[in-house]
């Protein structure tokens, strides 16, 4: 029986793998660990917020699933092996949720972790006493109430932008939430009004989160330093009642002392005291007045406050006045009354009297001072003999009374206290004006400039007015005035004080001093001096006081004085400086000497050579001041009465070329300025550069091989004759006797005179006559019927030879190449054996070699190989007929196929029976060249077209 074929065997085959490979996958499937899983297993949620949680399984047909959770729910998603489902307002700072499902009898889970954040929204320092002692510890304290996880928190206290303390809650429990921190800190002065603040810092950048940071407000501090010492109290111990009297209270060792505040009372009665500061120092000084229902013993106080303590301090005064009958009550705090005696009734001020206030110089005045019974009186330091008596004197009123002032002091004693009143009195005693040169000098001196105050002061009676002019009515001074000072003020016044008393009369002058100047009329800028005269160079500067004027010449320390004899070596820049007490002025004074005309040889010389093309003009500078003005005019033969073109004094850009080439001869040269003339005769000749062109020096120029060796044809025109040198470039040949070909180069050839050089390159070509340097043979030795046989000739020459061959008679399908220097034979035939000529002919001659081709073979195949030719021949014949009937064959055009390698379809062209080609078309695969014939047929060309 026969077999499965082997389709069905491979079909049996990929069965039986296909149930195992099924078999092998239910086991695995069977064996498999299903899982549940819950994504993302760790999150952390910013306190409040909401999060996506997606419960999945492996287990292909879940009997069911859930997600366990205490937090609120938005929304589920469900799915065969999945479920989703959104937490919102997620508070709890750690939750795990539970994800199960329930596959083959076995319950799946997975439990994740949430965790919630809160940024540190609230941060507090807590308040800052109100006032801190200097030198005492105070604390800092920051919450951060609900900011967390605590181990993300980082608080840090800060004194303005200094870090104080700094404090990672790093380790602390992932549930913990909000912190503390606190210091103790020392306070100091430069702590005063210093800002303190707490800023919290939440690091979840290793959660993948960000840095959340904030500060809490800052909190001023205010701290203060108060002496331990009570205040210092200064006040009398004695007030009389509606007497104004100065008390003041004073405290050291205060900080700040701008915040302290002052009480300050007499009894009842607060003052208001003026508070004056100095460092640590404090003073409050005030007037108190007492009234009369402050009679009797009452305290002064003096509270300081600063910050939430005080220093105080109190004083005993007594308030008192006096009765009508000189028994002074004083009415004490308790209520009680005592008396003290007193020697007279009452205590007013002192009487002081003058006879005559207002007194006219001469007259006699007499001066009383009285008080009441039982006072003393003193009268200018003068007591009285007694008290209650008056005192007196009298005086002669003089100008040394006017405004004298008298004092009248009276003194009692009172409960051991002297009381003390006094009275002053002034005279005035009329008088005529004096100007005193104290008070009005006679001669005033100011400086420019400034502004001043002039005075002029008269002493008088009533005080008396001044009036200061110019006699002549001019100027008027404005005396007591702040007013600038000006020259023209300088000059003298008449000054004039006036009363009602009389008159007073001075003269004074006023002097203005100020610095010196030099203006251009004292002191020109600019002076021209003419060589051989005698000047001084002087310079007058304006100044008070004069000044004193001395010139010095730039790069010199000699001062010009006297008078100088002028030379062109004066010429210059002077420093002429002015001084006096003002000051100093210094002005460039430009000296510039002038002098004829004059020649100098090199500047002007007396022979000039123009040379052709160089576009200069003939430079004749004059030594003169001014500059002269030159011309040269042609004084004999050709020249006469032509003008010489001068090249300008300052050469530009816009300075004329010559017209034309200048007339040689003699011209004369006159040169002239304001302090004369002078006259030079100059000879003027034409000189050319070298010059070469093609005329004179072709750039190409041919040798024959074989001359006699000549020069180059170079010349060059200039004048002075030009000397030409030629040298070959590059390899340096030696000299011959004849031309040769390797005299073939580049020459270079240098024309030289005086006025320059010229230089050309040659081209030099050597030409000679032909010579067949080689004719070949490819193969050599000969070559069989039928085979192929190439003839190749090189020849030499200059210029290049034509290439020309003789072949055998008879022998055809001959082929040349491009230039004819190959011959080739695709199947030889018994007429191409024989004599080949090569030939090569230029300008100067012609030369030839020869070289025989033998085609030999057994005898049979030169039959058969006759034969053959014989039938090719006549075919060739036939097609050649058809094929010139047919396409009308023209001379120098052919169309032959294979004609290489088959040699058919030979056009002939003309009466000639040799074989013949023509320079070869283009588009060919092989050209045929030309070729001379025994018989000197026509050279026909063929183009050649491969098949």
């Amino acid at each position: 029986m026969p077999g499965p074929s082997p389709g069905l065997r491979r079909a049996l085959l990929g069965l039986w793998a296909s149930v195992g490979l099924g078999v092998f996958h239910l086991s695995a499937v069977a064996q498999e660990p299903f899982w549940a899983d819950l994504q993302p297993r760790m999150a952390l949620v910013e306190r409040g917020g909401s999060l996506w949680l997606n419960c999945s399984t492996n287990c292909p047909r879940p009997e069911r699933g859930g997600l366990e959770t205490s937090l609120r729910r938005n929304g589920t998603q469900r799915g065969l092996r999945w479920l989703a489902r959104q937490l919102i307002d997620i508070r709890e700072p750690e939750t795990q949720p539970v994800c199960f499902f329930r596959c083959a009898r076995r319950t799946l889970q997975a439990r994740g972790l949430i965790r919630t954040f809160q940024r540190p929204d609230r941060v507090e320092l807590v308040p800052l006493p109100a006032w801190q002692p200097v030198g005492e510890n105070f604390t800092l304290s920051c919450r951060v109430p609900g900011a967390g996880p605590r181990g993300s928190l980082t608080l840090t206290l800060l004194r303005g932008s200094q870090e104080l303390i700094r404090r990672s809650f790093a380790g602390e429990p992932p549930r913990a939430r909000g912190a503390v921190l606190t210091a103790t800190v020392l306070a100091r002065r430069e702590d005063h009004g210093a800002n303190f603040s707490c800023r919290a810092e939440l690091d979840l950048r290793p959660q993948g989160l960000g840095l959340f940071e904030n500060s809490s407000a800052p909190r001023e501090l205010r701290t203060f330093a108060l002496s331990p010492d009570p205040p210092r109290l200064a006040a009398p111990r004695l007030l009389e009642v509606g007497s104004e009297r100065l008390v003041s209270c004073t405290l050291d060792g205060l900080f700040p002392a701008s915040e302290a505040g002052v009480y300050l009372a007499l009894g009842d009665q607060r003052l208001s005291p003026d508070i004056t500061l100095e460092g640590d120092e404090l003073m409050a000084t005030a007037t108190a007045t007492p009234s009369s229902e402050q009679e009797g013993s009452r305290q002064l106080v003096c509270i300081v406050n600063l910050g939430a303590e005080s220093r105080e301090t109190r004083e005993n005064v007594t308030v008192y006045t006096l009765g009508e009958f000189g028994r002074p009550e004083v009415v004490l705090a308790a209520g009680e009354v005592w008396s003290v005696k007193c020697p007279s009734p009452g205590f007013p001020a002192p009487l002081l009297t003058l006879s005559e206030p207002r007194a006219t110089e001469g007259k006699m005045v007499t001066v009383t001072c009285a008080a009441g019974a039982g006072a003393l009186v003193t009268l200018d330091g003068v007591p009285a003999a007694v008290p209650g008596q008056p005192s007196q004197l009298q005086l002669n009123a003089t100008e040394n009374d006017d405004r004298r002032s008298f004092f009248c002091d009276a003194t009692l004693e009172v409960d051991g206290e002297t009381l003390n009143k006094n009275e002053s009195a002034e005279l005035r005693v009329l008088y005529a004006p004096r100007l005193e040169d104290s008070d009005c000098p006679r001669s005033w001196t100011w400086p420019e400039g400034p502004e001043q105050i002039l005075r002029c002061v008269a002493r008088g009676n009533p005080e008396p007015s001044v009036h200061c002019a110019r006699p002549d009515g001019g100027a008027v001074l404005a005396l007591g005035l702040l007013g600038p000072i000006t020259r023209a003020l300088a000059g003298i016044y008449r000054c004039t004080a006036t009363n009602i008393q009389g008159e007073a009369v001075k003269d004074v002058t006023l002097t203005v001093e100020y610095a010196p100047a030099l203006d251009s009329v004292g002191c020109p800028e600019r002076i021209t001096w003419l060589e051989g005269t005698e000047v001084s160079l002087s310079c007058v500067a304006h100044g008070v006081p004069p000044p004193n004027v001395s010139c010095v010449r730039s790069g010199e320390a000699k001062v010009i004085e006297g008078l100088l004899r002028v030379a062109r070596e004066h010429a210059g820049t002077y420093r002429c400086e002015a001084t006096n007490a003002q000051g100093t002025a210094a002005k460039n004074v430009a000296i510039t000497v002038e002098y004829g005309p004059s020649f100098e040889e090199l500047s002007c010389p007396s022979n000039w050579t123009w040379v052709e093309g160089s576009g200069r003009l003939f430079s004749c500078e004059v030594d003169g001041k001014p500059q002269p003005r030159v011309e040269c005019v042609g004084s004999r033969n050709t020249s006469e009465g032509v003008l010489l073109p001068l090249a300008p004094p300052d050469p530009s850009p816009r300075a004329p070329s010559i017209p034309s080439e200048p007339t040689p001869g003699i011209y004369t040269c006159n040169a002239t300025n304001r302090h004369g003339s002078m006259v030079k005769t100059v000879a003027v000749s034409v000189e050319s550069p070298p010059q070469m062109d093609e005329s004179t020096c072709p750039s190409h120029q041919t040798w024959l091989e074989g001359a006699e060796a000549a020069a180059l044809a170079c010349t060059a025109r200039g004048h002075p004759s030009p000397q030409v040198r030629c040298s070959r470039e590059g390899t340096i040949q030696p000299q011959r006797l004849h031309v040769s070909r390797q005299d073939a180069g580049n020459y270079h050839c240098l024309a030289t005179n005086a006025h320059g050089t010229d230089s050309r390159t040659v081209t030099v070509g050597v030409e000679y006559q032909p010579v067949v340097a080689e004719l070949a043979a490819s193969p050599p030795g000969g070559v069989r019927p039928g085979g192929n046989f190439t003839l190749t000739c090189r020849a030499e020459a200059w210029p290049p030879a034509q290439i020309s061959w003789r072949a055998p008679p008879g022998a055809l399908n001959i082929g040349l190449s491009s230039n004819n220097s190959t011959l080739s034979v695709a199947g030889a035939l018994g007429s191409h054996g024989g004599e080949y000529e090569c030939a090569a002919t230029n300008a100067h001659g012609r030369h030839s070699r020869r070289i025989t081709v033998r085609v030999a073979g057994p005898w049979l195949w030169v039959a058969v190989g006759g034969a053959a030719g014989g039938v090719a021949l006549l075919a060739a014949g036939a097609g050649l007929a058809f094929y010139v009937q047919s396409t009308a064959c023209k001379k120098g055009e052919y169309n032959v196929q294979e004609a290489e390698s088959s040699g058919e379809a030979v056009c002939l062209n003309g009466t000639g029976g040799g074989s013949g080609g023509g320079a070869g078309a283009e588009g060919g695969t092989e050209s045929v060249g030309t070729m001379e014939t025994p018989a000197g047929g026509e050279v026909f060309a063929i183009q050649l077209t491969s098949a």
